[in-house]
């Protein structure tokens, strides 16, 4: 639990933590370990202090500048999402999405990005999702799936002219789903409620009508008559996450009960390896990847490229939960708190 959980002395450094990750070749990009901001004091006028948490065993802890608004939300201001390490900001009352990458432990202090879009046309918004890492590159698609039968779509890059693209969703099994870009397929993907469809939009190719497909479950575990009735009063969520291996979609399915009428508590976990031909299979066994599932884009590393992630896990970071499952022996370590920014950033590329 020591990426969650951990807490050391503050210090300030201006170099974040590095590893070397490598894609399994000889060449190596150095990057930042997975982390999240695990606390925000304030600084100046409308800013705050971050402090990170992350895997570094020694766990030296990160800190940035950062806008109030971005951590603390008013009725102004409400972060929706989270992708590639860009926070998305919905302002109330015009309805315009922003990107910034102030929460980015690697971003400039001193010149924050922000990527100003048109305005929705809808208020429930929901997930953001990349089809690049940034949305400054040219061929960059930002995603937003809202609450309900609507999924949009627009490119930051357009000079101007960039306007949103409605797409009206017909199963009801995808209103509240969440979602994800498949760099492998150049797809943005969601899985369907109770996990048995995977929609799919070539949207980079404005291709509006999605490809489904439809799950067979096999190696289902055998579970006993409590697991079920605990299993049935939960509320479930399906997560799709790419593997850092080629040819694998994970889905991982999340069972969260009620607790004092309020706060939600994760009871079981399950992982399945999704197969081309629409095999979901279940599995104890993911090797060396590690899973990172929050209020962000879900993603996964490989856990021997950066020290102090264990392997075979699901980290889950909620408003009020953060969660390590284990899947070598299904069991759950959590803790209940508040989390001011619910999102996993991913690895990020360190330029010199």
């Amino acid at each position: 639990m020591s990426l969650l959980l951990g807490h050391s002395p503050k210090l300030f450094i201006r170099k974040p933590v590095l590893v070397r990750a490598s894609a399994g070749g000889s060449s190596s990009v150095v990057q930042t370990p997975p982390c999240y901001v695990k606390g925000a004091d304030p600084c100046g006028a409308d800013h705050v202090l971050l402090d990170y948490s992350h895997s570094m065993k020694n766990r030296p802890i990160l800190i940035k500048k950062a806008p109030e608004e971005l951590v603390y939300n008013d009725a102004e201001v409400t972060t929706i999402g989270s992708s590639h390490g860009w926070v998305a900001s919905l302002m109330h009352g015009v309805g315009i999405l922003r990107l910034h990458d102030d929460l980015n432990p690697v971003a400039s202090d001193a010149n924050p990005k922000c990527i100003t879009l048109p305005p929705l046309t809808l208020p429930r918004t929901g997930p953001v999702s990349l089809s690049s890492l940034s949305p400054e590159e040219e061929d960059c698609v930002v995603a937003v799936k809202f609450m309900g039968p609507q999924l949009s779509y627009c490119r930051p890059s357009a000079q101007g002219n960039s306007k949103w693209f409605n797409i009206r969703i017909a199963n009801p099994c995808f209103f509240s789903s969440r979602l994800m870009f498949s760099k492998r397929h150049n797809m943005f993907c969601i899985p369907g409620s109770g996990g048995q469809l995977i929609a799919s939009w070539n949207l980079c190719k404005d291709e509006h009508t999605p490809k489904i497909q439809v799950l067979r479950y096999v190696d289902l575990p055998e579970l006993s008559e409590a697991e079920r009735e605990v299993m049935d009063t939960c509320f479930t969520t399906e997560h799709l996450v790419e593997s850092p291996f080629p040819g694998m979609t994970i889905l991982v399915k999340c069972f969260r009960q009620t607790v004092d009428g309020t706060n939600l508590k994760t009871k079981a976990v399950m992982v399945f390896k999704v197969t081309p031909m629409g095999r979901a299979l279940y599995t104890r066994h993911l090797e060396n990847i590690t899973i990172f599932i929050s209020k962000s884009e879900s993603f996964s590393v490989r856990a021997s490229s950066f020290p102090g992630v264990s392997p075979n896990q699901v980290y889950i970071l909620d408003d009020t939960e953060i969660v390590l499952f284990s899947l070598d022996d299904s069991t759950i370590s959590s803790s209940t708190e508040r989390v001011v920014a619910p999102y996993f950033l991913p690895p990020q590329n360190i330029e010199y």
